[in-house]
């Protein structure tokens, strides 16, 4: 078991943390703090730690991939236990994702904060926010999207280096690959410690939220843009014939060509796109369901409400959940090679290290 914590301009708590985990290697990844933060990870490698030097602060997804390649590299087998240096993870805490992640065949062990006393507002509401929004739009209920600590088995290495981002985006992103190939998550409490307010947090509010709230915001995004497609072709045509019903399929095979590509290429796929021969049948089958179901109940809205833009607004909105639903667990689900079962691995005898 490695335990990887990247770091950045850390202080006397990270030599301390290193110390308390003396039952494992321990790979600490300088992110690029510069030479007043030297003597801190001096300190760390005589408490026992291996400390990879990055020579520029490239963020911390970028520091965890360095990580990653290195553990697999140089540790083959070896699973991986995710720390933060700042004293937010106790060494109790650490051991007990590292418990879980022996005896679980999950893709992914969480220790998820309970938010009980005095937290900074920020990350009380911060992290509210973020959980019920990537519960909506995933289906994947995670307690904490923004925990830090995080256990990986050594087989799911080489797929978390393929993952984009390179700051706080990439634990998000790790959140959403695995909802999108159903790998199993599990969890496990640990405490809530906020030291002096959070003062050694380097998490820039504005830049970093864009940064996590972007890949969950890219999935509802392109259904919006076709949406706003659909509807403008829709009140255009409607317009300049008169025919209700053939407007509505004109401009929904248009929508729905746009939709398809972009969730495609950019919101489902990133590196790894669903072949056409598989997504597209799908896709096809997905939008012949929903156009029928589109044009019966825009017929019965308008009526209904005498508006045809009332009457739009409200059926995008009933097909809105499930016709995502539908793509993200059928037409652009990747079969997974991660099966769930863990592979063998030699594991040291307890209180020894490496």
């Amino acid at each position: 078991m490695i335990v990887l914590i990247p770091a950045y301009q850390p202080d006397h708590r990270l030599a301390h943390l290193v110390e308390r985990l003396n039952r494992h290697q321990v790979l600490v990844v300088d992110d690029g703090s510069g030479p007043p933060y030297a003597q801190a990870f001096e300190e760390a490698r005589r408490a026992g730690a291996e400390v990879i030097t990055l020579p520029t602060n490239r963020g911390k997804g970028f520091a965890l991939k360095t990580g990653f390649a290195h553990v697999a590299a140089r540790y083959p087998g070896e699973d991986v236990i995710c720390a933060d240096s700042d004293g937010q993870h106790r060494a109790d805490d650490i051991e007990a994702v590292a418990e879980r992640l022996r005896t679980t065949p999950a893709a992914m062990v969480l220790g998820v904060r309970r938010f009980t006393g005095p937290v900074p507002a920020r990350s009380r509401y911060g992290n509210a926010a973020t959980r019920v929004l990537f519960r909506m739009i995933t289906g994947l209920a995670v307690t904490d999207t923004q925990t830090g600590l995080r256990g990986y088995p050594a087989r799911m290495l080489g797929r978390l280096g393929g993952v984009p981002g390179d700051r706080f985006e990439y634990e998000l992103r790790l959140l959403l690959r695995a909802a999108r190939e159903r790998l199993p998550v599990e969890e496990v409490g640990i405490a809530t410690v906020y030291l002096e307010g959070n003062r050694s947090s380097h998490f820039r509010p504005v830049i970093d939220s864009a940064r996590i709230y972007g890949p969950l915001l890219a999935f509802a995004g392109s259904s919006l843009l076709a949406f706003a497609v659909d509807a403008a072709l829709l009140a255009g045509m409607v317009a300049l014939t008169g025919q209700l019903a053939t407007s509505a399929v004109a401009a929904r095979l248009v929508s729905a060509t746009l939709n398809y590509s972009v969730n495609r290429s950019a919101v489902f796929g990133g590196g790894e796109r669903v072949p056409h021969r598989r997504a597209l049948p799908r896709y096809a089958a997905l939008a012949v369901v929903s156009l029928t179901a589109n044009v019966l109940l825009l017929r019965f809205l308008t009526s209904a409400t005498g508006s045809l833009a009332i009457g739009k607004v409200i059926t995008e909105a009933a097909l809105f959940l499930a016709g995502f639903a539908v793509q993200r667990m059928f037409v652009f689900h990747r079969r997974s090679s991660a099966t769930g079962t863990p592979i063998a691995t030699a594991r040291q005898p307890a209180g020894t290290r490496r």
